[in-house]
């Protein structure tokens, strides 16, 4: 995910507006009574087995709409139809290349190129930027307007989310796919993979830079082109790893100097006296105190390796703790079954159960689970390895695949079943983060894409 100093400015904000969600809708999407049915006679395989199978079923769904394609973030039911976002396509390449099997590579390969193509053929820049997401297969719209491309467009454009307006360019999604685009290079030793992240890299210093008090790197821009004022701790998290594998790649210490300005930024964010980290700043001389978000308590141990602000692990793993059950209140989990994890921010937890999340939708359950960072934390607890760790781990992994057994049922995806038992739902019930935005129990590319780094014990953000 993107960070988010500002409520209404996540790469998942427009996420659940309009999409005619109900908790009628999502009680059923969320039994696990019905499931996309398997090869005939086919035995379950592993977890993870079914976690790659999800991602090539996301990633192949529309085959007559191009050899160049991208990975749909959610199922048809999250109403978001075709939408690739860029940052859960970045952790697709990630956890193909975590698979380290040769189709793995080549998946990690083709969504590679697809982002490089993204980036030589955007309808209105060439600098280096990707937008915040693509459409990757044809659908009619809620107005009943027909998008009739793939990723490609007949006029050989990317095609750009323009229906949902995720035109933007946040530097946290740039810098997911100059990760992801730097580990191709390291693993295959293809240059147009390291062209590609250095031109992100460059963009990133030429739009997000700042000599503000606090310092580091902002937003990015909105679909206007217009610069955006926030500054994120999880932005400047990413760019840690970033940077040090530009500079690693490249042998330029320009890099390297860019590295420490991002990390003196995450770091300025730190509370010694409760041990986690601040979310960012909105005007790059305050800090936000509220909400604290999950993932610049994990990741900055993924990224950082710092002894000395890993107790944010430790923050995350108690007070961000839910168990979620049917006898919650708008829990859309089915009787008998419970799921423990960490919810999306503090914020998350006080959420008003009475009102809905936004115009439309479902109202919250405090206790949802959130499976992407319930895998964050999961893989930093491996990474970390203090005592006490694994078990803990274990533990979060156990729920998460009992959710990818049993939640999301007879979800599709471009209109074709899944296999059997295949993804991770974002969360158990709907979830209000708090930051303007919810997440519900659809099956999803990101969160099933930290699981299975967390399952290999593959650390993305370490140079």
């Amino acid at each position: 995910m993107t960070g988010r100093p500002g409520p209404a400015l996540s790469r998942r904000s427009l996420i659940g507006a309009g999409l005619g969600i109900s908790a009628a809708g999502l009680t059923a999407a969320g039994t696990g009574q019905a499931h996309a049915a398997g090869p005939a006679g086919a035995r379950p395989s592993s977890g993870p087995a079914r976690g790659h199978a999800f991602l090539a079923a996301a990633m192949d769904a529309y085959p007559d709409h191009g050899r160049i394609r991208l990975t749909q973030s959610y199922t048809d039911q999250a109403g978001l139809f075709s939408t690739a976002f860029t940052y859960d396509n970045a952790l697709a390449i990630l956890a193909h290349l975590a698979a380290r099997t040769p189709a793995g590579l080549t998946r990690a390969k083709a969504l590679g190129d697809a982002l490089l193509y993204a980036q030589e053929h955007d309808p209105a820049h060439d600098d280096g930027r990707l937008r915040q997401a693509y459409n990757t297969g044809p659908y009619t719209f809620y107005d009943g307007s027909l998008q009739p491309d793939g990723f490609v467009r007949a006029d050989g454009t990317a095609n750009v989310g323009t229906q949902f307006g995720f035109t933007g360019t946040a530097v946290g999604d740039m810098a997911w796919a100059g990760i992801a685009l730097s580990a191709l290079a390291r693993r295959t030793g293809a240059r147009r993979f390291l062209t590609g992240a250095v031109r992100i890299g460059e963009w990133i210093e030429r739009t997000g830079r700042t000599d503000e008090p606090l310092g580091g790197y902002k937003f990015g821009v909105d679909g206007a082109n217009q610069k955006l004022p926030f500054t994120s701790t999880e932005h400047n998290t990413d760019l840690v790893c970033l940077f040090g594998r530009l500079a690693l790649l490249t042998g330029d210490r320009v890099w390297r100097e860019r590295r420490a300005r991002a990390e003196a930024f995450v770091k300025r964010m730190w509370e010694p006296s409760g041990g986690f980290f601040y979310t960012g700043t909105n005007d790059g001389v305050t800090v936000n105190k509220s909400p604290i978000p999950e993932d610049t308590q994990t990741w900055t141990h993924l990224a950082l390796d710092s002894r000395r602000h890993s107790r944010s692990l430790g923050w995350a793993a108690a007070e961000l703790a839910v168990l979620d059950h049917s006898g919650r209140a708008n829990s859309t989990v089915p009787a008998g079954q419970s799921y423990e994890g960490v919810t999306f921010s503090s914020a998350s937890l006080l959420a008003n159960e009475d009102a809905p999340i936004a115009d439309g939708q479902p109202k919250p359950d405090r206790n949802g689970v959130w499976f992407e960072g319930t895998a964050h934390l999961a893989l930093a607890l491996r990474d970390r390895g203090a005592r006490g760790d694994e078990a803990r781990a274990r533990r979060l992994l156990a729920s998460i695949e009992q959710a990818q057994d049993l939640l999301g049922g007879a979800q599709t995806v471009g209109g074709r079943q899944l296999p059997e038992r295949a993804g991770v739902v974002s969360a158990t019930s709907p979830l209000d983060t708090g930051f303007g935005f919810g997440y519900y129990p659809y099956r999803h590319t990101g969160a099933t894409a930290w699981y299975l780094m967390a399952a290999a014990r593959f650390n993305p953000l370490r140079v």
